[in-house]
């Protein structure tokens, strides 16, 4: 399986749909879905039971899955892409635009 190039912590920019523009933390990689969950994107309401965790259930809003193709990876403040490079005998990752090793 191919590895994804965002990564759970990263900084990413949303590039297409209903929250195009917003930016926020990786929360969760899907790689199976090829989704990422970003904090406060795509934010959904969910009617919730109650459980012994939340005695009152009720509506909640939380976050919902995205493509991974509708978010850019943000490096110094600036979206560019990702490609991979061996530093020695250790993959890593660097951002397109500058050049520079990501981690």
């Amino acid at each position: 399986m191919a590895s994804l190039k965002i990564k759970k912590g990263d900084t990413v920019k949303v590039i297409a749909g209903k929250d195009k523009d917003k930016e926020g933390k990786v929360l969760s990689v899907n790689v199976k879905k090829n989704t990422v969950v970003v904090e406060g994107v795509n934010m959904v309401t969910k009617h919730q039971k109650p459980t012994a965790a939340n005695q009152d259930g009720g509506i909640i809003n939380k976050e919902a899955p995205i493509q991974i193709s509708n978010v850019m990876y943000l490096h110094k403040g600036q979206p560019t892409r990702i490609g991979f490079k061996f530093d020695g005998d250790k993959k890593v990752r660097v951002a397109k635009k500058t050049g520079e090793t990501i981690d």
